[in-house]
């Protein structure tokens, strides 16, 4: 499993000029799957995300987390992240997960973070999504969880 996370101020997705989430301070997760990737792995992923300490506190240090701030995330399935580009020039994506074991994975790792009482926003899986986003810092980060890791 692969998390691109970027803090925002604000962050929206749309599908086809609709919107399907909106947050506003918080967190985007761009987020990738494997087909051996586990409810552990995407269990230990949501604590790391929910308790990584990348917000500000009063004295301008990283101290604080996303739940301390009483702040979102938008959740947008991105397979691109496991894009292989060592040979040719068109990327190879057979280290992500097919589709139907990927959205499994995506729907049980949105239900896993919406039980943090967070407010969860998602894209829509599968789909040609435009995403907006004010970076804050800016601060991103790749966090990775393999088997057995």
């Amino acid at each position: 499993m692969r998390v691109v996370l970027q803090r925002v101020l604000s962050a929206h997705v749309q599908v086809e000029g609709r919107t399907t989430g909106r947050i506003e301070r918080g967190l985007l997760l761009l987020c990738a799957f494997r087909v051996d990737d586990t409810n552990a792995q995407l269990e230990w992923m949501a604590r790391k995300i929910c308790e990584l300490r990348i917000f500000q506190d009063d004295a301008g240090k990283m101290n604080r987390s996303v739940a301390d701030i009483d702040g979102g995330l938008l959740i947008v399935s991105q397979f691109t992240l496991f894009g292989d580009v060592r040979k040719g020039r068109r990327p190879s994506f057979v280290g992500s997960a097919p589709g139907p074991i990927a959205l499994e994975l995506y729907e049980s790792f949105v239900s896993i973070l919406e039980s943090s009482g967070l407010p969860v926003q998602t894209g829509e899986f599968a789909a040609d999504m435009q995403v907006e986003l004010v970076n804050d810092g800016p601060v991103t980060l790749i966090l990775d969880r393999d088997v057995g890791a």
